[in-house]
């Protein structure tokens, strides 16, 4: 079985180091999956997230010509986190949008208006 990049794999921890983890793959070759592949989040200590002997899920990032294999467990979990996309609500057209404008500037306006008026001794005062 060849790897191959994109595919994912089932692997074993066999080394914890403070960059990363070395997982064997079930041909019996070992790729490193790095720190900032482990989660989505900032990993302080991997120790935190997985242990020596632990199996997890892994997908092939890269294989570079010496024969090191790069490896991620949270581009793995993508797809299983992610949800299906919200069902986005039509967009109004710009008359709408026109007219919902004019509707609300034109009862702030009137509103406005009523305080001030209050506040001035009503309708007609003169200033003597």
């Amino acid at each position: 079985m060849s790897i191959e990049v994109g595919s994912k794999l089932q692997g074993k921890v066999t080394g914890i180091t403070n960059f990363g983890a070395f997982v064997e793959l079930p041909d019996g070759k070992t790729g490193l999956v790095h720190i900032s592949e482990v989660a989505d989040n900032y990993v302080k200590d991997i120790n935190e997230h997985l242990s020596q002997g632990d199996q997890v899920e892994v997908k092939v990032i890269n294989v570079g010509d010496d024969g090191k294999i790069g490896l991620s467990i949270k581009k793995a979990k993508e797809n299983q986190n992610r949800r299906p996309p919200k069902p986005r609500k039509p967009a109004e057209s710009f008359e709408q949008k026109m007219n919902r404008f004019i509707k609300d500037s034109d009862e702030r306006l009137a509103s406005l208006k009523k305080h001030t008026e209050s506040k001035r001794g009503g309708r007609g005062a003169k200033r003597g």
